[in-house]
């Protein structure tokens, strides 16, 4: 095996990502900082619009969906899939929020700038987005997941991705020519309804289930086994189902949280200590410096950047207000991050032909931003939160 061979190269892309982002993310740390600001700046830094030393291949791609599936599924260990049900309601007002303040001002900001319509409807539609694994690491690094405002986030990142989703299906069928309305209520119907049974009966049926499962493999590590074929068969089936695969992996966590003993908690923290940098990484190698090559589209970069965040810190910050103003400005500014699923949104825009090369960097520009700004301000706004209390053994 050689540096140009295929599997030198993907050894070498292994070590580019996971070292700078492991240092990074140290160095960050230090300066009190969540870590994925630095593993998100390594991808920036190495990226080919700086360095040059690595640009997007199928080795981080593949590392980096694996990461963000690990860090979900890790999250719905830690949430009991009861106390999430119990801010359902809330969570619903929020999401909703989060899906029409975004879309309006995402929207008429584009009109604004004497954007195509479609191109207009694809800007909105990634502005729509909220990048769930992006706030998760930040609350689950941090102890946070158990108070009342992160499960709301959690909850409403899970129903604002389904909507998002059911939106981009509507653009994508406007683009393409026509809309099918019994398609786009068929999606709907199944988009909502599958994560709301496995939230209220997996966590019941795997507590039935495990400790048989257990006992008739008689495998070593034979809990965790059973969550990875848990993980992996329920993303598949959500990516099926038309929803992101990124839900199923949460919703194998939620349905697990009370089922499996602590030991496949910290297998599943391992896992995604190895690939979670390949997610973040890959964030940051997707920043194209061309969105501020004219003073119009940084113009509308900037403009799209504040809107983005104060679609979603007043939009859903409002919403969340029955509980309080701290846990409300909580619920906002955790529902700011755009990460991928942003910049997912525009490559299907630039792939139909309906949003030109430079939309297309304002929103990967604006789902960076947005995400680097979050994780500071989420530590910000739970300030003086006590710390959790030692897991025992």
């Amino acid at each position: 095996m050689t540096l140009h061979s295929p599997h030198g190269a993907a050894l070498l892309s292994l070590v580019l990502v996971f070292v700078p982002a492991k240092l990074l993310g140290a160095l960050c740390e230090r300066l009190r900082l969540p870590a994925l600001v630095g593993q998100i700046l390594a991808g920036i830094l190495l990226g080919p619009h700086l360095l040059g030393w690595l640009t997007p291949n199928e080795t981080v791609r593949l590392l980096g969906e694996l990461g963000v599936l690990f860090l979900l599924f890790e999250v719905g260990l830690e949430v009991k899939a009861s106390e999430l049900l119990q801010v359902g309601r809330t969570a619903l007002g929020v999401a909703v929020a989060g899906v029409v303040a975004p879309f309006v001002l995402g929207w008429g900001l584009a009109e604004l700038w004497g954007e195509p319509r479609l191109e207009a409807c694809f800007i909105a539609t990634a502005m729509v987005a909220t990048s769930v694994g992006v706030t998760a690491q930040v609350l689950a690094a941090r102890g946070l997941l158990e108070e009342r405002a992160s499960k709301v986030i959690l909850a409403a990142a899970v129903i604002d991705d389904v909507l998002g989703l059911i939106i981009l299906a509507a653009v994508t069928g406007l683009a393409g020519g026509g809309l099918n309305l019994l398609d786009l209520a068929l999606t709907a119907a199944i988009g909502l309804t599958f994560p709301l049974l496995f939230a209220r009966f997996g966590s019941r049926v795997m507590r039935w289930a495990v400790p048989r499962l257990r006992s008739k493999l008689g495998l070593a590590e034979a809990e965790f086994s059973i969550a990875l074929i848990l993980l992996f068969s329920l993303s598949l089936l959500a990516a099926y189902a038309g929803i992101a695969a990124i839900v199923g992996a949460f919703l194998a966590g939620l349905a697990l949280s009370e089922a499996v003993e602590r030991r496949v908690h910290d297998l599943t923290r391992g896992v995604s200590e190895l690939l979670v940098p390949f997610f973040l990484v890959g964030i940051g190698l997707q920043l194209d410096t061309g969105a501020f090559a004219t003073w119009r589209t940084a113009g509308l970069t900037a403009a799209i950047v504040v809107a983005a965040v104060a679609s979603k810190l007043f939009g859903c910050g409002l919403a969340a207000l029955r509980l309080g103003r701290r846990d409300a400005a909580r619920v906002g500014v955790g529902m700011v991050p755009r990460g991928e699923v942003g910049m997912v949104v525009a490559q299907i825009g630039l792939g139909l032909g309906v949003m030109a090369p430079t939309a297309f960097g304002v929103i990967v520009v604006m789902s960076i931003l947005t995400t680097l700004i979050a994780p500071p301000a989420l530590l910000l706004v739970y300030r003086g939160v006590p710390a959790p209390a030692p897991r025992p053994a």
